[in-house]
């Protein structure tokens, strides 16, 4: 069953997101992540604003997991902390 990565994101330093780009996209392709949605025109309804909104689809929830917790996201995460205002959730699929 498929598994998703939803992230709701403000960058306050385009600069330095550049380094997130960068490194983020090798984690995803390691563990099958396959983009469904990224930025675009968006409304908030409920809740915190944020201005891009991403849409991540894994094969699994372990994948999805085994993602966030790489060694490879953990760098790409390490540039975007600094960079960006972020909110990532994790779930299963139907």
């Amino acid at each position: 069953m498929p598994a998703y990565w939803i992230a709701h994101v403000t960058v306050t330093d385009p600069e330095q997101y550049k380094g997130y780009q960068a490194l983020a996209p090798q984690a995803f392709a390691k563990f099958g992540g396959k983009f469904l949605a990224r930025g675009g025109a968006s409304e908030t309804h409920e809740g915190a604003k944020f201005d891009r909104h991403v849409l991540i689809e894994f094969p699994d929830l372990a994948a999805a997991r085994a993602c966030y917790v790489s060694p490879e996201y953990q760098a790409a995460k390490a540039q975007r902390e600094s960079a960006a205002e972020a909110m990532i959730t994790i779930f299963d699929g139907l």
